[in-house]
């Protein structure tokens, strides 16, 4: 393998959405950062079989606000 051209992978901390956490090596971050799951596999409906409105980011509030005005007219 050519030297210099792969990324740095180190250890992190993930925390599932539970509180649970784990250590495992990625690229992601720097040594020693944390990242916190809003979705994991514990609160995925796609695992989980139970549908629920997942709003991550507030995408759902910000597509209610640029189009509440937006609306057929029945005369």
């Amino acid at each position: 393998m050519k030297p210099g051209i792969h990324p740095d992978y180190h250890d992190i901390t993930v925390i599932m959405t539970d509180g649970t956490q784990f250590t495992t090596r990625s690229c992601w971050g720097k040594e020693g950062d944390t990242l916190r799951l809003d979705i994991d596999p514990k609160s995925h409906p796609a695992w989980t079989g139970v549908q629920r409105m997942v709003d991550s980011g507030g995408q759902v509030a910000k597509f209610n606000k640029k189009f509440a005005g937006l609306g057929l007219v029945r005369k």
